[in-house]
């Protein structure tokens, strides 16, 4: 209630100069364009669009203007503006896609925002960049984002994602408001998320600012767009992994552009997948009994658009996952969310209010040849505000307000058979304000968040910082740092590259009380980054991303495996490290990701290496987590030719350095008894694994090489289709999925495999 009457109260101090703000819209689909050039011909004054298409120009003196509006791919818009002082001008503008020969079309590497964004540590994605890698059965995001700078993927099954130096508990994924717990599925090649739907995706990989909170890694930012404002489309994939079929269109239409009237749309989407079945006919010569990996994706999406700009829309999700690897285990998961959003923009206010709720929840269960349950559940709520305020030369100050909470279910047994159990409630509130101020070559954006969890009644405060300084056209440097907490933990066991179980803490006070001899004085986590940046343009065509990074991660907590003893009276005598639940860990991630990008006419090329080192310290030991990996490379490469560039060839090959793992020392016989008369003479024994140091062991280096063919047809005019051929590990490197620590067989990761698909757009 501060906040809104703070902007409702506020009065306009730059009477004496005007501004423009509006929205630049597709005329063929009603859709926002974004990152858009919109400027003052001859002058200073410019802006870009941002997600929703929205742009503000400030401090504009009175005069006659010609405002243009450029971007690759759409006829140049322009209008004569009289501007008067204290005029508040609102448009919405139209662009036309640009209808010449895209063969002589040259897209160059220099984009308005490089001067006038901090970017660092942070990639924006759209679905075209996405498209441009070549797929694996269908292009998905979870394949685009493992050949970014800073990420590392453990695996084709099973794998993670691992974001310098964080663990995926660290990484928080938002789509469109909502937070999804696992946005991967088993077979990682694939993410929930429909790529046709995706409008921007700014991945950050540290140092972000004050409106994210409560993950001290990352965090993946994904928007989806709205349906389609003009006519029903859609569209239909077929490959040899799964189908897919994307329905949108408008209910209340608003085809001559009327200023008073709104628009209604809305989306649906569904995937699914059918390798069980598939792959006993594609690829039996991997496993005759099918590939184990089953999956079903749903989403919708309504959205309301006001005359004015303003937009309110309501969506859903479920999303499920299932694969059983045989003798080995049995597990699924599931996911659920609802979520709204408002976006306001006031009329004759320099203001934006966005205003959401969702909720959303994830449950995994895992089956293992103990049969001692390994359960996870957790479910949570969000409600935000964000206000964003304008002022002279694009300066402007965001602050909001967050209230959210989550209940985490959570049954899991030891490897000395001792149960760790946890059912926890956990509120948190998080406060932030952040400002842009521009100071000739400066872009500054300090930020402050103050965060409250309220199931450990502790308080973090969160300074943030980013910096750039535009020293030239071709060559600009930037920072950022942050101090960062979170009160959620994962159960992943660190001591196998391969983690099935992914199961979700709220931070424990079952906590050793003492850490290297000292108090333990917060159950939070917290983390430290500052990471420095150089982007480098030689021309038009190149762009040049280098950026050291430092990440501290002075407190963790991991789950106590070596937990023998309950925490009871009977065992008071014992030591912290043998009863309690959990363990505090520190740890640091360092590196360089260097990122080099060439754009020009048909060819692009993208090559991003990453040189970094992880440490994690439990208080006795020092050493790499199973994801620590020293060197990671990724090479992308596409070419397109034709009439209208419809023939498209693109390949990715991606080495990485070895895995840290920890070797097995020995085995021993491991009783288990359900009741106090049993024989020890007859009762059957679990084979116990004796572990030797961890993550002492390197696995060998990973690489592959894969490669696609797509030509699409042009039906009709409004019909097209996408013809895919692709392979995948074409020179059928056998990298290492896991070595079975009982029989000692070795299982790679999948082979040499060969795709089809094909996808109608109408």
């Amino acid at each position: 209630m501060i906040l809104l009457t703070f902007v409702f109260l506020s009065i306009n101090i730059y009477s004496q100069s005007a501004t423009i703000r509006g929205f630049v819209y597709d005329k063929a689909t009603g859709e926002p364009i974004l990152f858009t050039n919109v400027y003052l011909a001859g002058t200073s004054y410019g802006s870009s669009t941002d997600i929703n298409g929205y742009f503000v120009i400030t401090g504009i003196k009175p005069g006659t203007y010609t405002l243009k509006i450029t971007t690759i791919g759409y006829d140049t818009l322009q209008e004569e503006l009289n501007l008067k002082a204290g005029d508040i001008i609102s448009r919405k503008y139209y662009l036309n896609e640009r209808s010449i020969n895209l063969q002589k079309v040259e897209v160059t590497a220099m984009h308005s925002e490089d001067t006038l964004e901090t970017k660092t540590s942070v990639i924006k994605l759209t679905a075209k960049q996405v498209t441009s890698l070549p797929s694996i059965g269908m292009p998905d995001i979870a394949q685009y984002i493992q050949v970014l700078p800073g990420v590392i993927f453990t695996g084709d099954q099973g794998g993670q994602l691992y974001i310098r130096g964080g663990s995926p508990v660290q990484n928080k994924m938002i789509l469109d408001g909502i937070t999804i717990y696992n946005p991967f599925h088993s077979i990682g090649l694939f993410s929930v998320i429909e790529t046709e739907l995706i409008r921007n995706a700014d991945i950050y990989t540290g140092g972000f600012n004050a409106e994210y909170g409560d993950r001290i890694s990352s965090i993946m930012d994904i928007n989806l767009r709205d349906g389609n404002a003009r006519k029903f489309s859609g569209m239909v994939g077929l490959s040899t992994f799964g189908a897919n079929v994307l329905l949108e269109g408008p209910i209340i239409r608003n085809l001559n552009n009327d200023p008073n009237k709104g628009t209604l749309t809305f989306v649906l989407s569904a995937k699914n997948s059918y390798l069980p079945q598939s792959s006993k006919v594609f690829y039996k010569y991997i496993e005759e009994d099918g590939l184990p990996f089953d999956y079903q994706d749903f989403y919708g999406k309504i959205t309301y658009s006001m005359p004015n700009g303003s937009k309110i829309f309501v969506n859903g999700f479920n999303y499920n996952d299932h694969v059983k690897y045989s003798n080995i285990a049995d597990f699924k998961w599931k996911s659920n969310g609802i979520g709204s959003n408002f976006f306001i923009l006031p009329e004759g206010n320099l203001s934006l209010l966005n205003f959401r709720f969702s909720y959303s929840d994830y449950g995994i269960t895992l089956t293992d040849p103990t049969n001692l349950p390994k359960e996870s559940d957790i479910n949570g709520f969000n409600l935000g505000l964000n206000i964003t305020n304008y002022f002279q030369k694009n300066s402007q100050i965001n602050y909001g307000i967050e209230l959210y909470g989550y209940k985490t279910n959570f049954q899991y047994y030891t490897e000395a058979l001792r149960l760790i159990s946890q059912v926890e409630n956990t509120t948190e509130i998080g406060v932030f304000v952040k400002g842009k101020i521009f100071a000739k070559k400066f872009i500054i954006e300090p930020g402050f968040r103050f965060q409250y969890y309220g199931s450990l009644s502790e308080v973090s405060p969160e300074p943030r910082l980013a910096i750039k300084y535009n020293l030239s056209d071709k060559f600009r440097i930037k920072l950022a740092a942050g101090l960062y907490s979170q009160n959620l933990i994962s159960a992943s066991d660190e001591r196998d590259v391969v983690n099935l179980f992914y199961g979700f803490l709220s931070g424990s006070d079952n906590l050793p009380d003492t850490y290297k001899d000292k108090p333990v004085n917060s159950r939070l986590q917290k983390a430290q980054h500052i990471i420095l940046g150089f982007e480098i343009n030689p021309n038009n065509y190149f762009a040049i991303n280098i950026e050291p990074y430092f990440k501290n991660f002075s407190i963790l907590q991991n789950l106590n495996r070596n937990k023998i003893y309950d925490d009871i009276e009977q065992y008071s005598d014992k030591p912290d490290e043998l009863k309690k639940d959990f363990i505090i860990e520190s740890g640091d991630a360092e590196g360089v990701d260097v990122s080099v990008k060439y754009e020009k006419k048909s060819i692009y090329i993208w090559i991003a290496y990453s040189f970094g080192f992880i440490h994690r310290d439990d208080g006795y030991t020092v050493y790499p987590p199973h994801y620590d990996r020293r060197h990671n490379l990724n090479f992308l490469s596409t070419y397109k030719w034709g009439k209208l560039n419809n023939n498209e060839v693109s390949l990715r090959w991606n080495f990485g350095s070895g895995f840290a793992f920890t070797q097995t020392a020995g085995y021993y016989p491991q009783a288990t008894f359900t009741n106090l008369n049993n024989d020890i003479l007859s009762t059957n024994d679990l084979l116990g694994i004796l572990y030797g140091d961890i993550n002492n062991g390197r696995l060998p280096t990973y690489h592959r090489l894969d490669i696609s063919y797509t030509h699409k047809f042009n039906i009709s005019e409004t019909v097209t289709l996408d013809a895919i051929a692709s392979i995948s590990n074409v020179y059928n490197r056998k990298n290492i999925f896991y070595i079975d620590r009982v029989t000692g067989e070795t299982v790679y990761q999948l082979p040499v495999m060969p795709s089809i698909s094909l996808s109608m757009r109408f």
